[in-house]
């Protein structure tokens, strides 16, 4: 059973950040709890086209998350002309997410990646922050650095910081339920 909709009263931008674990789940957590308290939610995932990952089947069952995929199942060495034109077309359908008020949270998950491989530019990001409703709150995931440009605009940066991984420890690869 979901709550009556809702609105928030101040929107916010919240980075999630860094080289450790934990972006994507951090961004979910946050939309799954919004949700529970009424509000609508839409997760614009970049770099992550058409892979099943365990979230898209959670939020089917949640009718107040949306999401939508952009890119291509491949590993990204380095950008390519359809992962430009992807990078675009997500960056395109998010400035019509945020500017039609119909979500209470804005998910730009593993747009930081997509700046820092060159897919999309700072200035088009830049310009979906300048353009956010007040009452919209941006939760922007993914990279290693974060651009010192959206420091400015940020209300909340979280590093993930990779301490120990079991994947460098361990060479255990991702793991299905966990990391997809």
């Amino acid at each position: 059973m979901f709550c009556i909709r809702k609105k928030l009263n101040q929107g916010l931008i919240q980075i999630y950040w860094g080289r450790g674990k934990g972006k994507t789940t951090a961004a979910l957590g946050q939309g799954l709890r919004a949700t529970g308290h009424g509000f609508k939610v839409y997760m614009i995932q970049f770099m992550k086209g058409n892979t099943e990952y365990g979230e898209i089947e959670a939020i089917k069952n949640n009718p107040n998350f949306e999401v939508k995929q952009f890119g291509t199942k491949d590993l990204i060495i380095s950008p390519r002309d359809i992962d430009k034109k992807e990078g675009k077309k997500a960056m395109n359908f998010a400035e019509n997410i945020i500017k039609s008020k119909k979500y209470d949270i804005v998910i730009l998950d593993e747009i930081g990646v997509a700046i820092e491989m060159g897919i999309i530019r700072i200035d088009e990001v830049m310009k979906l922050l300048e353009i956010k409703p007040e009452k919209i709150e941006l939760i922007l995931t993914g990279g290693g650095r974060i651009h010192p440009k959206l420091t400015e605009y940020a209300d909340l940066i979280t590093e993930m910081k990779m301490i120990k991984h079991y994947y460098s420890s361990q060479g255990i690869i991702a793991r299905f339920g966990i990391e997809y």
